[in-house]
């Protein structure tokens, strides 16, 4: 199966996964808009595929009072586009025990950028997807971190932990909604990357090598991608499905008591 979107909007897509995910979609098929800070890796995107297949956006998700422009602009320069991919992301590491050494606005701002903003961009996005005539997606890059917390990045762990369970509750309320016939052909994905950002490859697999893992499960429409487990893999990927399992069994619970 091959797929099935054909104007793909990624923001975060000038550097490591979300770079390598540009090219891998743009040679299967799909346009880009790629969406990022720099202005001159953006160029050279441009330049790479040709402006047929690539086009890019300079925004920087931190800014929050620019926000409804640069969505605004995009939907009325691209009314093909049927997937928004949010990929963008920060990583640093804290010694919480040297108090003095916590930089509490950096802790904070890479909450936000993980979680928060991510979270804008998507309901922002989801407005305008909800309305188009044919199939759409969301997709996000998370981590494995979500589950299991990185001791030395406690901002980056929990601000996934975050998007992580904000995603379940997202795509459980699009499939309680929708009606049979739309819930059939949209697919709403969650990406779960292993490697975070930059530090991250060092530790996992190469970034050429993860981009065509995940592209083999996305192309089979999986709503959850996951590449590589945390040791001892078998418990990593039980603790995955059991933990999805009991979300889907509270929500039918909850779902009693809750007017989409």
């Amino acid at each position: 199966m091959s797929f099935a979107y054909k104007r793909v909007l990624l923001v975060g897509a000038t550097a490591g996964i979300g770079a390598a995910f540009a090219d891998k979609l743009i040679l299967e098929g799909a346009k880009v808009i790629a969406v990022g800070r720099r202005q001159e890796r953006l160029d050279a995107f441009v330049q790479k595929h040709g402006q047929e297949k690539a086009s890019s956006v300079q925004y920087d998700v931190n800014d929050r009072a620019g926000m409804d422009a640069f969505v605004e602009g995009i939907v009325s320069q691209y009314p093909d586009l049927d997937c928004v991919f949010l990929n963008s992301g920060v990583q640093a590491q804290y010694r919480l025990l040297r108090p003095a050494e916590v930089d509490l606005d950096a802790f904070h701002r890479e909450m936000s950028t993980n979680f928060s903003r991510l979270v804008d961009l998507s309901i922002k996005f989801l407005s305008h997807l909800q309305q188009k005539p044919f199939s759409t997606a969301l997709l996000f890059t998370t981590s494995n971190i979500a589950m299991i917390p990185a001791m030395p990045s406690p901002a980056y762990s929990a601000s996934k932990a975050a998007l992580n369970a904000y995603i379940y509750c997202l795509r459980r309320q699009i499939q309680g909604r929708a009606p049979e016939s739309l819930r059939s052909r949209r697919r709403w994905f969650r990406i779960h990357d292993y490697m975070g950002v930059e530090r991250g490859r060092k530790m996992g697999m190469p970034v050429d090598e993860f981009v065509e893992a995940a592209w083999a499960q996305l192309a089979e429409g999986s709503d959850h991608v996951i590449v590589g487990a945390m040791p001892p893999a078998d418990k990593f990927m039980d603790l995955v499905k059991g933990r999805r399992e009991i979300f889907e069994n509270l929500s039918d619970i909850m779902a009693a008591h809750f007017q989409l």
